[in-house]
């Protein structure tokens, strides 16, 4: 399985986790709310479909629109069909959820991973949004050392390219890090009372570990740079 299939597929399973959809559904939502997919076709998704329900991951459904009912043999025209995820394709997705390898802070499997943090549990978040930071740093420190190499060779536009580049990387750097001091602060505020009694850790949800109005803030991250 190639990353881009394997990233398509996830995101798939995450989307009918949330309800069953039509094929057009899928693109639709997979283009409006996961940005890397938005120049992909039906003819990359209808294989990954069918993969999935190979697989046992999906069922193959029969719409129950008006527009469906009136889909018959005589009619020329097909009804839609609705997938929706099985057991076992769930059971896989939160296998996925959890792996926090290197291939989860790629740039294209990130963003589809941050794209449901909110069924992700609050370590596995943290150690995906360190893993990405600790990537980006790295890619800014050659970026860096690159331009001090070449920047004698260089005329303005493409000098001025080059900045723009780690200038996105470093905004980037500072958004990774308001991330983890917001998870920090999250996991904090759910540490046992003084009394003993343990208050309960909201490991998933819609809001994650993003600030919520009313929480304490945490500290200023940019009073604690990347290095």
């Amino acid at each position: 399985m190639s990353r881009r299939s394997g990233i398509l597929e996830f995101a798939v399973l995450g989307l009918l986790r949330e309800s069953p959809m039509h094929g057009y559904e899928l693109r639709k939502r997979l283009n409006t709310s996961l940005g890397v997919f938005r120049a992909f076709s039906y003819g990359t998704l209808y294989p990954c479909l069918k993969t999935l329900v190979t697989n046992g991951w999906l069922i193959e459904e029969p719409g129950n629109t008006p527009e469906d009912a009136l889909a018959t043999p005589l009619s020329g025209r097909r009804a839609k069909i609705v997938y929706r995820l099985t057991a076992e394709g769930k059971e896989h997705f939160e296998d996925l959820l959890s792996q926090t390898g290197p291939d989860a802070y790629e740039d294209e499997h990130f963003a589809a991973r941050f794209a449901f943090f909110g069924q992700t549990s609050r370590d596995v978040r943290m150690r995906v949004l360190e893993g990405r930071r600790s990537r980006l740093e790295e890619r800014l420190e050659k970026m860096r050392a690159s331009l001090a190499r070449t920047r004698e060779r260089l005329d303005d536009y493409t000098l001025e390219l080059q900045r723009h580049g780690m200038e996105s990387v470093e905004r980037e750097v500072r958004w990774l890090n308001e991330l983890i001091e917001s998870e920090r602060a999250g996991r904090d505020q759910r540490r046992p009372d003084p009394d003993g009694s343990a208050q309960q850790d909201n490991t998933s949800g819609e809001s994650g570990g993003l600030p919520r109005p009313g929480d304490t803030p945490g500290p200023d991250p940019s009073d604690d740079t990347a290095t």
